[in-house]
């Protein structure tokens, strides 16, 4: 294994280390830690941008969200190697920004706009290299989030951000439009 790949794998695990650690502060020393969310359009919501991803509203958003993260980490750090880094912390700020500007007045925390944001990512990087093998990866991305990505974005479900999806999702696009290319 060399050192680009130590280090990518080093990063992927310290993110979700972070974030099963912000959750544990939140549960065991300061509850309201998950107030610190993206508020759009407030000066106190934009320190939100860079800690939604660090902060979850229960045990059950955690898991749903680390579940999903570790497998689009997985995809990224396979087809798009010495990336992983970049492109995690440009969905992160681009789609928070986004979400600050756009979304609804409310208190938006998880990890599913970046959730969002690297399956995009994925699926337009695939597109834009016109390669073999990221291709499948795309494809294996929407066979296994397909629907649950698309009913994500309806506001059909009280509590559940579609405008943190949203704006993850498009983030996405945009990263994997400007740097899926090699």
């Amino acid at each position: 294994m060399n050192k680009s790949n130590r280090t990518d794998i080093l990063f992927a695990t310290g993110l979700v280390g972070l974030i099963v650690a912000g959750f544990a502060v939140q549960v065991f020393v300061w509850p309201r830690l998950v107030t610190f969310g993206i508020v759009p359009r407030t000066s106190w919501g934009l320190v939100g941008i860079p800690l939604m991803p660090f902060l979850h509203s229960n045990l059950k958003h955690l898991l749903a969200n680390l579940s999903g993260l570790v497998i689009l980490l997985g995809f990224v750090f396979a087809f798009y190697p010495r990336k992983i880094a970049a492109v995690t912390v440009q969905v992160i700020l681009f789609g928070g920004i986004l979400l600050w500007l756009f979304g609804r007045p409310a208190t938006h925390v998880g990890a599913s706009g970046l959730i969002y944001g690297l399956a995009a990512f994925i699926v337009v990087s695939a597109i834009s290299q016109k390669k073999f093998l990221p291709i499948v990866a795309a494809i294996g991305v929407c066979a296994l989030y397909g629907s649950s990505l698309f009913w994500g974005l309806v506001p059909i479900e009280p509590g559940i951000s579609w405008d943190g999806h949203l704006a993850g999702g498009l983030a996405g696009v945009f990263v994997g439009r400007k740097g899926g290319r090699k």
